[in-house]
């Protein structure tokens, strides 16, 4: 194998988009040679508005299409390597160029309309309907469609969109656009089209880079932490596009263990020893991310877990349970709010929960150091979770508030907690909440350190999905639901 850096900070995400950008580069500059269209000297880098005056018309000529297929891909890898030529600046003023100037025609919208409301026979209206259609659909669109016959025209659009969904909010035009670029990547990226591949120590050093860079639950520390994440014990499946063929769209981490996982930096000790993959009786799914920022809202998570879920018991007939050891991303948040709105936090503790926290810090012999004032300065103090009179108070009373924001709280009918969303929507059941289960600086502060399973039963499973994204009913273990009548 390669050489490899010995830290994550020898390889940061930056140098991955930076041989992205040459990979293009180089790519399309033979493809780009046979272009006759290329309108004057090359942009400079921010695109002022001289420069985007003669891109609009390397645009027109992209959308003409004059001199056939060959001529047609020499354009867009043109006018694809100018964007990648462009600076921040630059970039932004080739996107409004693409928003603004190459949008629906509503001329020739309404004089279509027109016609197909004076159309009389089925002949006629079907002509009718085809030409409105083709009005309705915007020159960019067009346009955009061309880069997906480049090489690597496709993880192109998809960087694109990731940079117009950051600098779209709050801008109509380049709404519009982000819209239209989402819907063509909605069409293309149909999981029909995905190919799951498992991932291992053996796959080509600049995957194995890439999930480093993409890892988004549960940072990989360096080379051993990702070689100990796949070891026999373990698994990583991905999915692929077949025009993205070395980029993971999604990927999960899976540990093969005896009973359910409950602490997280257990699960990822680096010195734990391996285990005999055959003896496990239980999946669990650690870690999913999604690696591509451009596909944010395009989801086929659900599809990867239950293709993995069925891989796995094909390779390990012994195996009887297939869990999540999931983080709950939106506790704290919600905690905090609750106790900021109502004086005292009312609202969300009971009287006897206030009443024990006040006597742990009016008792003398308490271990911490200062007067606190509450649960959430008390959560928010530096090393709360080592103060064992502190964690007796606390647990029963966090335990209760975890349960109540997983099962209780809402936005609309689905459960409020993006994870539980997810996991719920995709016929999952709340198994266990586990205390203390992620002590690490993140795991304490998005969720005081406490994580859950998610328990995918085979048979339950469609069962489950149906009453959750029906009515929104939640599945729950006794466990679970014990958690909600404690009093703390």
């Amino acid at each position: 194998m390669t050489q490899l850096p010995t830290s994550i900070e020898e390889q940061a995400a930056p140098s991955l988009f930076d041989r992205t950008i040459e990979n293009l580069r180089t790519a399309w500059r033979d493809i780009a040679a046979f272009s006759r269209e290329a309108v004057g000297a090359t942009p400079r880098p921010h695109l002022p508005r001289e420069d985007a005056d003669r891109l609009r018309l390397q645009m027109q000529a992209c959308l003409e299409g004059r001199g056939g297929e060959v001529s047609a891909r020499a354009r867009a890898a043109e006018l694809g390597r100018t964007y990648l030529g462009l600076d921040s600046t630059g970039r932004r003023n080739f996107l409004h160029v693409l928003a603004r100037d190459f949008d629906v025609d509503r001329a020739t919208v309404d004089r279509a309309v027109d016609v197909f409301h004076q159309a009389g026979d089925p002949a006629s209206r079907g002509d009718a309907e085809r030409a409105l259609r083709s009005a309705l659909e915007p020159g960019r669109m067009r346009l955009l469609t061309q880069f997906n016959g480049l090489p690597e025209g496709i993880k192109f659009l998809v960087d694109m969109r990731a940079q117009l969904l950051e600098w779209s909010r709050g801008d109509p035009l380049l709404s519009a656009l982000e819209a239209d670029l989402k819907s063509l990547l909605k069409n293309w990226f149909d999981v029909g089209f995905l190919e799951l591949r498992r991932i291992t120590w053996d796959s080509p050093a600049s995957l194995l880079e890439k999930l480093i860079a993409y890892e988004a639950v549960h940072a990989i520390r360096g080379w051993q932490d990702l070689k100990d994440r796949l070891d026999s014990d373990r698994r990583c499946f991905a999915f692929f596009h077949p025009r993205m063929p070395d980029e993971p769209l999604i990927f999960v981490e899976v540990a093969l263990v005896t009973g359910m996982s409950g602490n997280v930096q257990t699960l990822l000790d680096e010195a734990a020893p391996v285990q005999d993959p055959q003896t496990a009786d239980t999946a669990i799914f650690y870690s999913i991310s999604n690696a591509q920022k451009g596909l944010a809202g395009i989801s086929f998570g659900n599809f990867l877990i239950k293709r993995v879920v069925d891989s796995l018991a094909a390779e390990f007939p012994n195996l009887k349970n297939f869990a999540t050891l999931s983080p709950i991303p939106g506790f704290r948040r919600w905690l905090d709010a609750e106790l900021d709105r109502e004086s005292g936090g009312e609202g969300v503790l009971t009287a006897s929960e206030r009443n024990r926290i006040a006597e742990l810090f009016a008792d003398p012999d308490n271990v911490v150091p200062e007067p606190c004032d509450g649960l959430q300065a008390l959560l928010d103090r530096p090393g709360w979770h080592r103060d064992d009179a502190a964690l007796k108070v606390l647990k029963p009373i966090l335990l209760r508030l975890g349960a109540t924001y997983l099962v209780d709280v809402k936005s609309g009918n689905r459960a409020r907690d993006p994870v539980a969303h997810f996991h719920l929507s995709n016929g999952a059941r709340m198994e266990r909440l586990n205390w203390l289960a992620d002590t690490s600086d993140n795991g304490l502060r998005q969720s005081a350190g406490m994580m859950i399973n998610y328990r995918y039963k085979l048979t339950h499973i469609e069962a489950n999905h149906e009453a959750y994204t029906g009515d929104g009913k939640i599945s729950t273990s006794s466990q679970v639901r014990a958690h909600l009548k404690s009093t703390g």
